[in-house]
């Protein structure tokens, strides 16, 4: 497929007539091909396809027709459906009313194409530099950043689920892919009868010790076609058909192999206690989604998929509607800040797998952020993104994280009896610390912990041991107080920040982030952000990008019309409500 850049179409003199006359006050899609015309253009494309062969359908009017199925939350079905029956719709791409449009499946081959090149942001980067250029986002200024989860687009499955679904994959494959090689390496009969069927929890045995049985069975059968297939005499290209490398995986991560007193060979599933499973970010959860991850947020909350960040500039809400936005983001109920001065657009939109902590988010976030020219002023973030590296090196680069750094965690903190980190008297030239009993360090030890440096202060014993308020100090075996301390401008940045977050200044100001949560509802209710569409991080993270462009896109058609988003949903007493107890 070749491309020949020409960008949207012009639109039909009687396309124009038909869509002014039927929607006089304007649609969304109308006043975005109006407005954004420029940006849904070939050349960003260019790279992703040849210059040899049949022309293909424009880049630029797929990318915006995907904008729009992600701004009515459209399935690809409907979005082509659309393209053809919904005149402003094709008034948007430049299509005759008489246009019979394209096939749904152009929209999936184009988003593989996008991922296939990495191309997943081009959209987003381009309506932001629209943006920049008119003066409705800038550098310097406010921006705020949150999380959620988002679950996979695959099932739930459990151990031993995981382990039957990755042999029934790998069968599928290799029956497509060496029906004749498979048909002389397994019993086909017997291992079509049980794994025809997808597994399914539903359909296994009720009795546990079967179930158990079971579960071996699949692993004795997944190391028996892992053996076929890496023999000598097998070819050496079935080794990487992905489905067989999966199935291998899971054989190693959910069971173990032993030779029993008698000679026989034992498969057996792991036990966490005594065999040991993987660690959760390396640990396979589907065979259809190599990327998902369970993972957990308190005691409530456990998600198979990933998780998404999205930040914002914030630099003209108004205060009180702030605090609304707060109080109906934590009922789940829609809301929208009135629209005032410039809109709040989202300026970034990063996808990790769902282990990754959100701390590791914040320096990619920030550079993202500043290699678009969007560097803020102050960034809003809350408890899980900062470090004191991470905020000394973002306040170098003119940034201040708004944010609360994570207090003393020690036993005698959280007591709030015994004698903190804060108690002691730091020496850092002499390198010694002096704790309030008068007694001096005799230990001062750099070290690397979690790959960061770190010093251990250790007192004698003998001072410990006489010292009359040792039980308020340390109940350590060892019988002495240690303290681990930041190197000593981290020290002083970490004991700055929490000194600065008890004000009620400091406050005041951080009640800003909390706009945020209005954001991710709005995602929510909108594009559906919390469910992925599709499968492995690649398209995941093209969904999100996607999705990011959609409320953007809303937003500014909020801003141009000057009319708020529909606030229908939320009466007059309970916004009163909300207000009051903020």
């Amino acid at each position: 497929m070749s491309l020949r850049p020409m960008g949207l179409p012009p639109v039909p003199e009687q396309t124009v007539r038909v869509a002014r006359a039927a929607f006089p006050q304007g649609s969304l899609a109308i006043r975005v091909r109006d407005r954004l015309g420029e940006v849904f253009t070939d050349e960003p494309f260019a790279e992703a396809f040849g210059v040899r062969g049949a022309p293909g359908l424009s880049p630029g009017m797929l990318s915006l027709v995907t904008v729009l199925q992600f701004a009515e939350n459209l399935t690809d079905r409907q979005a082509a459906a659309m393209a053809i029956r919904a005149i402003d719709w094709k008034y948007a791409l430049g299509l005759e009313l008489t246009d019979t449009g394209f096939d749904h499946s152009v929209l999936p081959r184009f988003r593989a194409r996008l991922v296939g090149n990495g191309m997943e942001r081009v959209v987003f980067d381009r309506l932001l530099e629209y943006c920049v250029d008119a003066g409705l986002v800038a550098a310097g200024g406010k921006q705020r950043t949150d999380s959620t989860h988002v679950v996979s687009a695959v099932r739930d499955l459990n151990r031993s689920e995981l382990a039957g679904e990755s042999v029934r994959a790998a069968l599928e494959a290799l029956s497509v892919a060496a029906p004749d090689w498979l048909a002389r390496a397994v019993d086909v009969p017997e291992f079509a009868h049980r794994y025809g069927p997808r597994v399914d929890s539903w359909k296994l045995p009720g009795s546990k010790v079967k179930r158990d049985q079971l579960s071996q069975v699949y692993g004795q059968d997944a190391l028996r076609l892992c053996r076929a297939v890496w023999s000598p005499d097998a070819p050496a290209w079935l080794r990487e058909i992905g489905a067989v490398d999966i199935m291998r995986q899971v054989l190693v991560q959910t069971y173990t192999v032993r030779t029993s007193s008698r000679g026989k060979e034992v498969v057996s599933k792991r036990e966490a206690d005594e065999d040991g499973v993987p660690p959760g970010h390396l640990r396979l959860a589907s065979p259809y989604d190599t990327d998902a991850r369970w993972s957990a947020k308190g005691d409530d909350l456990f998600w198979l998929g990933y998780k998404v960040h999205l930040t914002e500039s914030c630099d003209n809400t108004p205060p009180e509607a702030e605090a609304e936005a707060e109080a109906e983001a934590e009922a789940e109920v829609e809301v929208e800040a009135e629209v005032r001065g410039r809109p709040n657009l989202i300026t970034d939109v990063t996808t990790t797998l769902s282990t990754v902590p959100d701390v590791k988010a914040t320096a990619p976030i920030q550079q993202q952020l500043a290699d678009r020219g969007l560097p803020p002023a102050e960034h809003y973030l809350d408890s899980g993104y900062p470090s004191a590296e991470l905020i000394e090196t973002a306040r170098s680069r003119g940034t201040v994280m708004v944010t609360p750094v994570l207090l003393d965690r020690s036993a005698q903190a959280k007591s709030h009896a015994g004698y903190d980190k804060s108690a002691f008297r730091i020496d850092w030239k002499a390198r010694r610390v002096r704790c309030p009993q008068g007694n001096t360090s005799t230990g001062w030890h750099p070290v690397r912990q979690r790959e960061r440096d770190a010093i251990v202060v250790e007192f004698a014993k003998t001072d410990c041991q006489a010292c009359p308020v040792r039980p308020e100090c340390t109940s350590a075996r060892r019988g002495n107080r240690m303290l681990t301390l930041y190197p000593e401008h981290l020290h002083t940045v970490l004991a700055a920040a929490r000194a600065e977050q008890k004000t009620k200044t400091w406050k005041d100001k951080y009640a800003l982030r909390a706009g945020v949560e209005g954001t991710i509802n709005q995602a929510l209710d909108i594009t559906g952000i919390r469910r992925a569409r599709y499968r492995g991080l690649p398209k995941v993270r093209l969904q999100h990008a996607f999705s990011a462009t959609a409320i953007n896109v809303v937003r500014l058609d909020a801003h141009w019309t000057e009319h708020p988003l529909d606030r229908s949903r939320t009466s007059n007493l309970t916004r009163l409500s909300y207000r009051l107890t903020a």
